[in-house]
């Protein structure tokens, strides 16, 4: 696959870049031979299912099993691309929850729609751009900005939030918990999620779900 690479300062160097579509259905029965030699990785899902997103853990694990005990994940370049972002009303996965994901694990996260074009030549540039500093590193994938910014407790909890099934949930407490244990409660989430705290996606949509569960509880607790 031919490819535009951004010019680098060196020009006697050159890179060679060949794109495997692990997706398709001839490949997939041996794609697991193409995991050794990987230094870069393009995880696609469609934000209009859900289903495609859930099963980027999926493909994950099956990468970090086929290259086994001495593989090292932490050497490759991964982008996530949510893609047909142009099919807004059935977008289910909004931007916080795929940006999320990715910066949590340290990956670069684009939004693309591969029917208009739309961030197609960002993400591949960036790319390719960093697959060629993971080159000239040792082999070792630079560290991104976003890597560094949240904390692993504050993603999984804004994940958790979003998956709860009620304001008792969300809060982390029990029906029949006092006035002051939904407080305790809350003062600690508040802390971990303020916006003036956490950067993390989605931190502010998080930190107003729980202020809302709160006044909620407060409510109809005498």
């Amino acid at each position: 696959m031919e490819a535009n690479i951004p010019k680098r300062k060196d020009p006697g160097k050159s890179l060679r870049i060949k794109v495997i579509s692990m997706g398709n259905a001839e490949v997939g029965k041996v794609r697991n031979e193409f995991y050794k030699d990987t230094q870069g990785v393009i995880l696609v899902y469609d934000v209009g299912q859900k289903d495609s997103f859930d099963a980027l853990d999926a493909w994950l694990a099956e990468m970090k099993q086929d290259l086994g005990p001495h593989g090292n994940m932490e050497n490759i370049v991964f982008a996530v691309c949510a893609n047909k972002i142009d099919c807004a009303k059935h977008r289910c996965v909004d931007e916080s929850e795929g940006r999320l994901w990715a910066e949590s694990k340290g990956f670069l996260y684009f939004e693309t729609s591969a029917q208009t074009g739309e961030g197609i030549s960002e993400m591949f540039q960036t790319f390719y751009v960093s697959i060629v500093d993971l080159c000239e590193n040792g082999g070792k994938r630079p560290i991104t900005n976003s890597s560094a910014s949240f904390t692993k407790e504050q993603a999984d909890t804004i994940r958790r939030i979003r998956n709860s099934k009620d304001s008792w949930d969300m809060l982390g407490v029990k029906p029949g918990d006092s006035r002051d244990e939904v407080n305790k409660a809350y003062r600690k989430l508040a802390v971990l999620l303020h916006p003036d705290k956490c950067v993390a996606p989605g931190s502010e949509d998080a930190f107003k779900a729980v202020v809302n569960a709160r006044t909620a509880l407060l409510k109809n607790i005498k």
